[in-house]
């Protein structure tokens, strides 16, 4: 078409007879312009087909999910838990006679104690004998268990193995433990008040066991946390908790 209109090819026509011209021209009038170059527009992708949609749009399901949902923590205990206020009363006052009947008010100590846990009924002559003044098991393995014992006339915690081997003394099952055990770990600690903490952690080959000692109010308080080797594989977050549960009143 740009040959049909170009300058040269009209002037040519022209010079060769009138009667081309006239031909030329005529045909010129009757063909259609050409008509304007349109902007180049990007083509649109086809619309996904109805399977590629529906995979898609459940991708993105998930991947919301995943985003939105916080995952649990491995912190947080796997059971609910009770407190348990302890008032260390000695074996005269024991039963509570003459006394405030509400151990919140009069408790020296406190702890976790999981749910479906039974209280074992402390007798006055374990209270008397090693100073058992609470404890509470697992009905379904009564030797996966927590107790505390104390001791009065106590101003100030005597070095860690001191107090481990005087603890022992009183207890048959921490001898044994203790004799058997394949490690013996024990650190110091304080909490946000500053108060001094003795901890404990026995590695035996049947058993293991978690100590917190603490001394305050005269007396010595050491809280105890055992289970057989199965049970403490199985129950290991739970019996950590209940550990790091023991606080004396004063110190939170």
């Amino acid at each position: 078409m740009a040959t049909l209109f170009s300058p040269s090819a009209i002037f040519s026509t022209a010079s060769s007879s009138s009667s081309t011209t006239t031909t030329t021209t005529a045909a010129a009038a009757t063909l259609p312009k050409a008509p304007p170059p349109k902007s180049q527009l990007p083509l649109k992708p086809p619309p996904p087909s109805p399977t590629n949609l529906t995979v898609t749009l459940t991708a993105t399901a998930a991947a919301l999910v995943l985003t939105t949902t916080t995952p649990p923590s491995l912190a947080d205990p796997p059971k609910s838990f009770s407190i348990y206020y302890g008032t260390a009363a000695s074996a005269a006052n024991y039963g509570g006679f003459g006394g405030n009947s509400n151990k919140q008010d009069s408790a020296e100590y406190v702890y976790d104690v999981p749910e479906g846990w039974k209280e074992k009924l402390v007798s006055k002559v374990e209270k008397g004998t090693n100073g058992t003044d609470s404890e509470f098991y697992n009905p379904k393995k009564k030797s996966e268990k927590e107790y505390l014992t104390f001791l009065a006339g106590f101003r100030q915690l005597a070095p860690q193995d001191i107090v481990l081997n005087n603890l022992a003394l009183s207890d048959v099952h921490l001898q044994d433990l203790i004799a058997s055990a394949d490690s013996v770990k024990s650190y110091e600690k304080k909490d946000e008040k500053g108060q001094v903490y003795y901890v404990y952690e026995i590695n035996g080959t049947a058993a293991h066991s978690l100590i917190s000692v603490t001394c305050t109010n005269n007396k010595l308080y050491a809280h105890f946390v055992n289970a057989p080797t199965p049970e403490w594989t199985r129950d290991e977050d739970t019996l950590r908790h209940l550990h790091e549960s023991f606080k004396t009143v004063g110190s939170f």
